[in-house]
């Protein structure tokens, strides 16, 4: 009994028919089940037309309300179950995925596959919830770990711009000097002088 409920948390693996069904976006399995992505922590219908995941990243449970109660959220495009995802924790969940990967190239349309959502939609009930856009919220993980980099390393500032995802140097002062106040270099110079 015990085994039944973990494995009912842990979801299933897809068969070949239910991938497959998930590929081809089958509005007619819809009510067999719903699929939830592990890197997302979303859980969809099979016909939902958002950009498929990894399939080493699905899940598959037999209604949303399971995919919920193993920690999923309902997509904000297909709305399993008729349930419709708070605008909060949609939002939260993109800081958290920007968060964990803010060294990797993420742009709003990125941002909208992952997250299930058009790119206008997202921008604007992101901005509406938090006060700031995606793209200002990546910007700040990214200097802040820039400053932890240059505090704690002895990585050039070309260097330190690279572990954080922003390649292009220049871009990457020009940055770090509008929302630091002074520019890498300066500011490696203050610490020195501690």
């Amino acid at each position: 009994m015990i085994r039944d409920k973990v494995m009912k948390m842990l979801g299933s693996v897809p068969t070949e028919l239910e991938w497959q069904a998930i590929e081809d976006n089958n509005a007619k399995v819809d009510k067999e089940f719903v699929y939830a992505v592990t890197s997302t922590k979303i859980c969809c219908r099979p016909s939902c037309p958002s950009k498929n995941p990894n399939k080493e990243n699905v899940r598959i449970y037999r209604n949303v309300e399971l995919a919920m109660e193993a920690g999923f959220r309902p997509c904000k495009r297909c709305k399993p179950g008729g349930i419709r995802l708070p605008d909060e924790i949609w939002t939260d969940q993109m800081n958290q995925y920007m968060d964990q990967n803010y060294t990797e190239h993420i742009t709003l349309q990125f941002l909208a596959d992952t997250f299930h959502g058009s790119p206008y939609h997202l921008q604007r009930v992101y901005k509406k919830a938090k006060g700031y856009s995606p793209t200002e919220y990546l910007q700040k993980v990214r200097i802040n770990k820039a400053v932890e980099l240059l505090q704690n390393t002895g990585l050039s500032v070309e260097e330190v711009g690279h572990q954080v995802g922003l390649h292009n140097t220049s871009y990457f002062i020009t940055l770090f000097k509008s929302l630091v106040g002074t520019t890498p270099k300066q500011y490696k110079k203050t610490l020195e002088g501690r």
